[in-house]
């Protein structure tokens, strides 16, 4: 007994030794020698960090033993890194920072070495939430839109996705949690379906992703990073209001998050609701209203060599589908049509860290509800409508405009997808120069329909993918990035209807399968000058809509047919990226061109199904190619002064010549902003904004789509942090197409029924940490 009892003390007494593994410093201004409070010190393979004190030190607790990088930031000084060796008890690392104008970097987390950009064989974009909010954009997806190289496609207001060089929908991935948002994104009417609310930054790979990511990421990958928890031993809350002077859209979420040695948790509970929006010639655009509810919930454990961490996000939302220009009202209920979308989507991120590797195993569930309510399934109250295709209807109360009473509503449109995910990848040792990531990832997705209308008919997918990726730092000014992948996907889907009568879609097994590679250098010519060159290869399994569909919906205004016998589209993508950067003046230079091999689009054949034209599911050879120019000046010695210029251009074409449809117009943009930090004991900074936005004449057109004149929109914005009551408050009002003027975006799924864009919108928020 007392044998046992010595043997697990000294168990005790050694895990609590190698617990005891912690960084401390102190951070200093290189310049003056002076302490630097508020220094966010960070190990991004670690997910964890520490904050420098009024002194200047700071002490990172639990960390296992390995070499990992470290990088610490400040706003106004250059952001350190480097490679650190944590050993067994006390670590020490001092280290100075120099004031710089130039924005501080962030860690790329959507690669697969987590490295700041500086860093990074991969170009990818960077933007905060927090300053595409400032802009006034009154949604996610239309802040994101403002970033080079990226636009979207629209319906009004509430409903968008990504364009990503000419890309959209199941080419390019969305990624959130850590995990593939899955929520239908074959449709053209179906939006990006993540609220902005706890989420922290975003990520824009563009090009091909496949090697890290699989099928869909053919195109880029946009990943968005959730906030992250509180630091150890802190607790933190805010509340942040909206008010949007065009839709009348009101916008809050609250937030606490607090965090002790090991355990950490986060909550965040959000509203939305706008009406129909104002266009610049002073009409509403008819049922463009919607709401939006949204709940997101962390739960984290970091021991020594183990953190975990589970996050659940749940989004409820009420899209009204416009059609029209008629009947002005104010109401925020949706009137018929319109969506109804409810979205879980739960994840669980786990790092187990051996002495020099680590393994990470992520799992997710997204679990899609859609449904979509017509002007021809609206039943009386007492009437009974017997279930046409053997599936359960769920009876759903709304109310309209036109209406008082509740009266029951039937989907015309009901589906369930539900999607499980995995990705377990393993940080070999290092050897020599060379750190190389081993994994597999994969999907299991069903398909169900409980609607009166099948689009697609019931489906399983099963996906999986194998993949080696190895990052090779020759020295300071070389690296060298390297890596391949197979996949296989199996989509199997029932057959539908009756063998010879109308709207019968036959019974699917396809399998598809594809070897991926990618190739990047990254040059450091000078200090100052830097060149990434990148080569890699994608692909993209035929989704289920462009297999199977049979039949038309609201917003499609067609009928489209799917096609059994689609191949993978498979592309090959060169990127060059040219950047300067000195103190003072910054200058990129981005071009790509990119071929695809069975490009699948969607053409009219001349004939029509109730009343709907026909549009069958067709391939061709494309390319895409173009690429984006800007510079970024703060002149010496007016740091606070910055001016911003970037253009974008994107050409597709098949191989026949004809124009590939949904290419985004060229764009020019020219920011005027100052920045100030105030030496005043309440009113801590001030920021300000004029933006000049040229859409150019979009004259090379698809087929089915008309030419779209060029627009410019004024836009302008003020902010200021403050202190109120001890606490920290930021105030910021924006106010977009300042001149109202009426335009239509060449993105708009709108255009063909000549309903424009938004007019004149001024943005009023309020941010005030508790």
């Amino acid at each position: 007994m007392k044998k046992s009892f010595l043997s697990v003390l000294c168990i005790l007494t050694t895990v609590a030794t190698y617990a005891q593994n912690f960084l401390e410093g102190t951070a200093l201004d290189k310049t003056t020698n002076e302490p630097l409070e508020q220094v966010a010190i960070y190990f991004p393979q670690l997910e964890q960090g520490g904050i420098s004190n009024e002194n200047g030190t700071y002490r990172i607790n639990n960390l296992p033993e390995g070499t990992y990088n470290i990088v610490a930031s400040y706003i106004g000084f250059q952001t350190f890194s480097k490679t650190i060796t944590i050993k067994k008890g006390k670590n020490t690392l001092d280290f100075t920072l120099l004031p710089s104008a130039i924005e501080m970097e962030e860690v790329i987390v959507s690669t697969p070495f987590h490295k700041l950009q500086s860093e990074n064989v991969m170009k990818v974009e960077f933007a905060k939430i927090a300053a595409l909010k400032s802009k006034g954009a009154p949604t996610l997806i239309e802040g994101i839109g403002t970033i080079p190289g990226v636009d979207m496609v629209s319906t009004g207001i509430g409903i968008g996705k990504p364009v990503v060089r000419g890309l959209t929908s199941n080419r390019v991935l969305v990624y959130t949690q850590g995990i593939r948002l899955e929520n239908q994104q074959f449709g053209a009417e179906h939006g990006l379906g993540v609220n902005e609310a706890g989420i922290e930054s975003v990520e824009v790979i563009k090009g091909p992703a496949s090697l890290l990511y699989g099928s869909d990421a053919m195109g880029g990958v946009l990943y968005l990073n959730p906030e992250k928890f509180a630091t150890s031993n802190t607790t933190e809350g805010d509340v942040n209001l909206d008010y949007n002077t065009n839709t009348q859209g009101i916008t809050s979420n609250v937030g606490v998050k607090s965090s002790g040695d090991k355990f950490k948790f986060l909550a965040r509970a959000a509203t939305v609701n706008h009406v129909d929006y104002k266009a610049g010639d002073g009409n509403r655009v008819t049922n463009s209203r919607f709401n939006e509810k949204d709940l997101k919930m962390g739960l984290g454990y970091q021991a020594t060599s183990f953190k975990s961490e589970i996050r659940y996000n749940y989004n409820q939302s009420n899209l009204g589908i416009p059609e029209t220009i008629s009947t002005q009202t104010t109401s925020r209920t949706p009137e018929l049509p319109y969506q109804k979308i409810n979205n879980h989507i739960l994840s669980s991120k786990t790092k187990i860290f051996f002495k020099d590797s680590n393994l990470d195993v992520t799992l997710g569930y997204v679990g899609n509800d859609r449904k979509e309510f017509e002007d021809h399934h609206h039943h009386d109250h007492h009437e009974e409508h017997e279930d046409e295709h053997d599936h359960d209807h769920h009876e759903e109360h709304a109310t309209t405009d036109n209406h008082d009473e509740e009266e029951h509503m039937e989907a015309a449109l009901h589906m369930k997808l539900n999607t499980f995910t995995y990705d377990i990848q393993y940080h070999l040792p290092k050897w020599n120069k060379f750190e190389t990531i081993i994994g597999a990832q994969g999907i299991h997705q069903s398909n169900t329909n409980y609607g009166e209308e099948i689009l697609i008919p019931d489906a399983i997918t099963n996906d999986i993918g194998v993949l080696g990726t190895t990052h090779f730092h020759l020295n300071e000014n070389n690296d060298f990035q390297l890596g391949f992948r197979y996949d296989h996907r199996n989509i199997a889907g029932k057959a539908y209807g009756e063998l010879g009568e109308e709207g019968h879609i036959p019974a699917l097994n396809r399998s598809f399968s594809s070897f991926n590679g990618a190739f990047g250098y990254k040059n450091n010519i000078s200090k100052q000058f830097t060149t990434r060159f990148n080569i890699a290869t994608g692909f993209r399994a035929p989704n289920l809509a462009e297999l199977t569909s049979y039949g038309s919906h609201e917003g499609a205004n067609r009928f489209e047919i799917g096609n059994p016998d689609l191949k993978n589209e498979q592309n090959i993508q060169f990127d060059l990226a040219l950047e300067f950067k000195n103190e003072h003046f910054e200058f990129f230079l981005n071009g790509f061109h990119n071929t695809i091999k069975n490009y699948i689009f969607i053409a009219p054949d001349g004939t029509f199904i109730n009343e709907n034209v026909v549009y069958n599911y067709l391939q061709d050879n494309a390319k895409l190619y173009g690429g984006e120019i800007g510079f970024h000046l703060h002149p010496h010695p007016y740091d606070w002064l910055h001016i911003e210029s970037s253009y974008q251009t994107v050409y597709g074409e098949l191989n026949n010549g004809e124009s590939l449809p949904l290419i985004p117009a060229n764009n020019l943009t020219n920011t005027f902003r100052v920045e100030f930090i105030n030496d005043h004991p309440w009113w801590l900074s001030t920021k300000a904004f004029v933006t000049l936005n040229t859409t150019f004449k979009q004259g090379k057109v698809n087929v089915n789509e008309t030419v779209s004149p060029g627009y410019s929109l004024l836009n302008a914005g003020f902010g200021s942090e403050v202190k109120f009551l001890k606490k920290s408050m930021n105030i910021n009002i924006s106010a977009n197409n300042i001149l109202d003027k009426r335009y239509i975006a060449h993105l708009s799924r709108l255009k063909p029924d000549g309903i424009p864009n938004m007019g004149r919108s001024v943005t009023i928020g309020v941010n005030i940490l508790l």
